[in-house]
C-alpha cells in the first residue's frame, strides 16, 4: 500500500477524527484538521498542480516551516505522481536556487518566512515556472495557496503510481559541500511506515508530538507509524521545555521524539526549577525516543530519574536509508543504553574494514546496512552513488563496533576521527565522558591542527545555566580518560547543532581555525601544558 493510499484509507475509516494539530505557543494559536480534511486538501492541491502542468515524474520543491499545511501539501504533490523535494529551511538563497536547479523542480511552494530569499531568487532568474505562497498577505505575481486550492475539486486524480516509482528527493545536510539530492521511491516511504510501527507499536489511540523539521526524513518517517494506524499527531512549533510539556499534557500525547539538545533543555529546566512536573499531566506519555545523533548514556540515566515509568528507545538512520530504523535499540533494551541497537525490522547490518571485510567483534569499522529503505541513489550522480551503494549495501560513513550480544555502538563519523600522534581518537567517546560532569550541558570535541602531533583533541563546552567551572577543573576531570584521549584545550562556547540535532563540527573547526594558529605557536614554544 502506498502512503497516499494510507491517507485515503484513514479518511474513509476516520473521516471526522482529528488527524493533525498545530500548536504555535509563541502566537498562542492552535489549529487542527480531520483525516477527511487532510485528504481533501491534498486532493485539491493535486488537481491544482495538474492544471498548472505538473505530471508524473515532474518535481515540486517544498520550502516551509512546520505547520498544519505542510503534510497535506506533501501528499498532494505525491498524488500527482510527481516527486516532492523538501528543502532545508536553513538554506541560503543561493543554496535554495542550486537545489531547485539540481532537482529540476518546476514549481516551488513556500511559506512567508522565506519571502525575502524567494524575491532574491526571482530577481536573479530561476528555472522555476510557478511559485505558490502559503500564508497571509500573498505577494504579487505568485499563486496564493488558499485561493488556488479553493478553485479545484477534492476528488482523487486518476494517476497510476506503483511501489517502484520515484517519490521524493531529499537533500543531504551539505556539511561537506553542496547538498546532494537523495532519490527515494514509494516503496522506500512505505517501508518506513512499517518499520516505525514495528519498532514503537503505535495504535490508533496514540498521539505523537512532532517537533523536528518536517523537511527531514527523521521527523516525518517517525510520524509515518502514526499514519499507518490512523493515529493523531501534534505539530509543535517551538522547542522550549514548557511548550513541549504543555503539548504533552494538554493534548494527552503518548509519544514524543526528541533531539539531544531538547532533552537536555528539559532536564536543565527541571533541575533549575524553571518547570515543575507536577503542573502537567504526563502519566499517558509512554515513550520518549531520540535519534539523529549519538545519545550520551548519562542523559538517559538522568532522564529516567524524572520519568522512571517511561519507555525509552533510540533509532539510527540517515536520509539515504529513508530515515530512522535501519538500526534500532528497542524499548526492551534500556540496559544497553549507549548502543544504537541491532539491525531494525527487515534490515541487515555489518561492520567492515576499508576493503569491505567484516571486522572481528569489538573492533572498529564502518557501519553498512541493507534493507527496504535504501535509497535508489543520488539523483543524476552515479559517481557518488557508486561510492555509497555497493552490492546493495549502504555505506554510512559512520564508524562503529559491535559487542558480544550483537549490539552496535557508534564511535564517530569517519571524517570526524581525530588522529593525534598516530592514535585514532573518536570524539563521541570523549563527549560522552564529559557529559557525565554535573555542570556540563553539551560538548563537542574536534581536532585542531598541531605542528608535531598532526592534530590534538580540543573540547567546546557549554555549561548548564548558572553553573561555573574553569578549564583547569575540566582538564583535571579528564584525567580519568587515557592520556591520549584527553582534550588538550577547553573552550567555553555554545555547541552549535543543526535542526536535526547533529553537532555542526565544520562550523566549529572553521571558527577555531585562527585559535589553532595561535596554539600551534604557543605549543611549539612551550609544549602542551594542558596535557600534563
Amino acid at each position: 500500500m502506498l502512503i497516499t493510499e494510507m491517507l485515503s484509507r484513514n479518511a474513509q475509516m476516520y473521516p471526522n477524527e482529528v488527524s493533525l494539530i498545530e500548536r504555535d505557543p509563541e502566537r498562542n494559536r492552535r489549529r487542527e484538521i480531520t483525516w477527511l480534511e487532510f485528504e481533501n486538501q491534498s486532493n485539491r492541491l493535486a488537481n491544482a498542480l495538474q492544471a498548472l502542468g505538473i505530471s508524473k515524474g515532474d518535481k515540486v520543491a517544498l520550502l516551509m516551516m512546520n505547520c498544519l499545511e505542510w503534510l497535506p501539501i506533501y501528499f498532494g504533490i505525491l498524488k500527482t505522481g510527481a516527486l516532492v523535494a523538501p528543502l532545508n529551511f536553513r538554506f541560503t538563497a543561493e543554496e535554495i536556487k542550486k537545489c531547485v536547479e539540481m532537482s529540476e523542480s518546476k514549481i516551488l511552494i513556500y511559506g512567508p518566512e522565506f519571502q525575502e530569499k524567494i524575491e532574491q531568487i526571482r530577481k536573479e532568474g530561476t528555472s522555476i515556472q510557478e511559485f505558490i505562497y502559503v500564508g497571509e498577505n500573498c505577494p504579487d505575481q505568485v499563486q496564493d495557496y488558499s485561493k488556488l486550492i479553493a478553485n479545484y475539486p477534492a476528488n482523487a486524480l486518476d494517476v497510476e503510481i506503483c511501489d517502484t516509482d520515484e517519490a521524493a528527493l531529499y537533500f543531504t545536510s551539505g556539511t561537506t559541500g553542496m547538498p546532494k539530492p537523495i532519490l527515494l521511491t514509494h516503496s522506500n516511504l512505505t517501508s518506513a511506515c512499517i518499520t516505525e510501527r514495528e519498532h514503537h507499536l503505535q495504535t490508533h489511540e496514540d498521539n505523537f508530538v512532532c517537533i523536528p523539521p518536517l523537511y527531514h526524513t527523521g521527523a516525518k518517517m517517525h510520524w509515518f507509524g502514526s499514519l499507518l494506524v490512523g493515529a493523531k499527531a501534534v505539530i509543535l512549533r517551538g522547542v522550549k521545555p514548557k511548550w513541549i510539556l504543555e503539548a504533552v499534557s494538554e493534548e494527552k500525547a503518548t509519544i514524543v521524539w526528541l533531539l539531544v539538545p531538547w532533552a537536555l533543555d528539559i532536564l536543565d529546566a527541571i533541575e533549575s526549577g524553571e518547570v515543575d512536573l507536577n503542573d502537567y499531566q504526563l502519566e499517558q506519555w509512554r515513550l520518549m525516543h531520540i535519534g539523529a545523533q549519538p545519545v550520551p548514556p548519562s542523559l538517559i540515566l538522568n532522564w529516567k530519574k524524572y520519568f522512571p515509568h517511561q519507555l525509552y528507545d533510540t533509532n539510527y538512520g540517515l536520509s539515504e536509508s529513508t530515515g530512522p530504523g535501519c538500526v534500532h535499540l528497542g524499548i526492551e533494551n534500556i540496559h544497553k543504553v549507549g548502543a544504537i541497537g541491532r539491525p531494525g525490522f527487515n534490515w541487515d547490518a555489518k561492520i567492515v574494514d576499508d576493503k569491505g571485510n567484516v571486522v572481528p567483534q569489538g573492533e572498529v569499522g564502518e557501519l553498512i546496512v541493507k534493507g527496504p529503505g535504501v535509497m535508489k541513489g543520488y539523483y543524476k550522480n552515479p559517481e557518488a552513488t557508486s561510492k555509497t551503494l555497493k552490492d546493495g549495501w549502504l555505506y554510512t560513513g559512520d564508524m562503529a563496533r559491535q559487542d558480544e550480544d550483537g549490539f552496535i555502538y557508534l564511535v564517530d563519523r569517519k571524517k570526524d576521527v581525530v588522529i593525534s600522534g598516530g592514535e585514532n581518537i573518536f570524539p563521541v567517546e570523549v563527549e560522552d565522558f564529559l557529559q557525565t560532569h554535573p555542570d556540563i550541558k553539551d560538548v563537542a570535541v574536534i581536532g585542531m591542527p598541531h605542528r608535531r602531533l598532526g592534530e590534538i583533541p580540543v573540547a567546546i563546552v557549554e555549561l548548564k545555566s548558572g553553573r561555573k567551572i574553569t578549564d583547569k577543573e575540566i582538564l583535571a576531570y579528564c584525567k580519568a580518560l587515557p592520556r591520549y584521549k584527553r582534550p588538550r584545550k577547553i573552550f567555553f562556547d555554545k555547541v552549535p547543532r543543526n535542526p536535526t540535532g547533529k553537532i555542526e563540527k565544520p562550523k566549529l573547526r572553521q571558527k577555531y581555525n585562527n585559535v589553532s594558529i595561535i596554539l600551534g605557536y604557543m605549543n611549539a614554544q612551550a609544549g602542551i601544558s594542558e596535557a600534563k
